[in-house]
């Protein structure tokens, strides 16, 4: 089944506009095409206009798990935390989907 990495950013409010244009333009295909992944999609939180999520499709836990410790996703973190200086914090999860009907 479909494994996803979601990446949760908690982003402030001054910065908001500048970092949705960053990461539709910049991040989001940079990170889709480093971690040779199925899909990639973004949005904004309907609960907390200051949670960005962004999603990223694998077909399996194992190239999902390649990922995490990869050279690709740790030149994709070095150039955020150089984009976002400490100003945009950050969570990762991998989540297995083990049923879909």
């Amino acid at each position: 089944m479909t494994v996803y990495l979601i990446v949760r950013a908690e982003v402030p409010e001054a910065d908001r506009d500048a970092f949705d244009h960053w990461y539709e333009t910049e991040h989001l295909p940079d990170a889709k095409k480093a971690f040779k992944a199925l899909g990639a999609w973004r949005g904004w939180s309907t609960i907390d206009p200051l949670s960005h999520f962004a999603f990223y499709e694998f077909p399996d836990l194992e190239a999902a798990s390649a990922v995490s410790g990869s050279d690709e996703i740790k030149a994709l973190i070095a150039e955020f935390d150089r984009v976002w200086q400490g100003r945009v914090t950050r969570t990762r999860d991998v989540v297995d989907i083990l049923q879909s009907i």
